[in-house]
């Protein structure tokens, strides 16, 4: 089980990693756009989410640190931008963790199978503190 930090931006995530590669001497990663994610013809993707980043992430000595953008029109509260991401190999501890975590807290993404995790949910606890779930083989 690996534990991360998550960072949300609002438009200027690219910006941010590129200071943070910076200041941390990281090594670049793939970052991912929301225009390169699969499309849904009944979700179709607004122009103004099409560059904003997905997802990418920075190794920095024995973390990563993870990053994305909100989605256009989403709320953005500095201080509420980030998430605690927890990534498991054990679906299982997903499950577990998922009904757990969501017991007198808000769903925010259900625990579900998407084309980058056979299960990701997205909850904010009783404690208002912002977690992610991801299996990973």
């Amino acid at each position: 089980m690996s534990v991360s930090v998550y960072l949300n931006f609002d438009g200027n995530c690219k910006e941010a990693v590129e200071y943070y590669r910076s200041v941390f001497r990281a090594d670049p990663q793939q970052i991912m756009t929301f225009g390169e994610g699969p499309s849904d013809p009944a979700y179709p993707i607004p122009e103004e989410a099409k560059d904003r980043i997905m997802h990418t992430f920075l190794d920095i000595k024995d973390m990563r640190l993870m990053f994305s953008d909100i989605w256009p029109g989403m709320e953005f509260i500095v201080g509420n931008n980030m998430s605690i991401i927890v990534v498991d190999k054990d679906m299982d501890e997903i499950k577990r963790l998922y009904e757990e975590l969501k017991e007198g807290g808000k769903v925010d993404m259900e625990l579900q199978e998407t084309f980058w995790s056979k299960g990701y949910a997205s909850i904010v606890d009783r404690f208002g503190v912002c977690w992610q779930l991801s299996h990973e083989e």
